[in-house]
């Protein structure tokens, strides 16, 4: 029993790793919504002293995988949810955020790398089902998608003050 408790604190300490930005309080006057949120340029979007940045990754052949491996462990120790926003990829590391933008219906969506694959040649992502449904792909199984790597720069940058 004490090891499934152990397990289960453990469980929640990753998701709220996985899903947390750490915030420095000192550094906060006011609400997000009273705050001045102004666009840099077309890529760059800047709210208070945070800064949220796309890296163009290209294209991408993705497929899409789910009912099958519901429930099984991901390659990160997870458990595999076929309707969260989660993908699989070969080399990025866990926990990186894909926009992910469809443009044959130019449907985006933000998803998570929590698992490794796919493993069928000349196919670089394996969406869950969740984000091939809000895309508009899973009765195609493949689309090219365009993927942009999100990047969040701390408030801790220099170049922001």
């Amino acid at each position: 029993m004490k090891s499934f408790v152990k397990i289960l604190y453990l469980l929640i300490l990753v998701a709220l790793v996985g899903f947390t930005l750490v915030i420095n309080e000192d550094n906060i006057t006011e609400p997000l919504a009273t705050e001045e949120v102004s666009s840099v340029n077309e890529n760059v979007i800047t709210a208070d002293r945070s800064l949220v940045e796309y890296v163009d990754k290209g294209s991408m052949k993705a497929s899409w995988y789910g009912p099958g491996f519901h429930g099984n462990k991901t390659a990160n120790g997870e458990h595999y949810d076929q309707m969260s926003f989660t993908a699989a990829h070969k080399s990025l590391k866990f926990g990186t955020l894909l926009k992910i933008t469809n443009p044959k219906n130019n449907k985006s969506i933000v998803v998570r790398i929590n698992d490794r694959g796919p493993y069928v040649a000349g196919r670089d992502l394996d969406l869950s089902k969740a984000a091939a449904l809000s895309l508009g792909m899973v009765r195609r199984g493949v689309a090219k998608v365009k993927v942009e790597e999100i990047k969040i720069v701390g408030l801790d940058n220099p170049n922001l003050n």
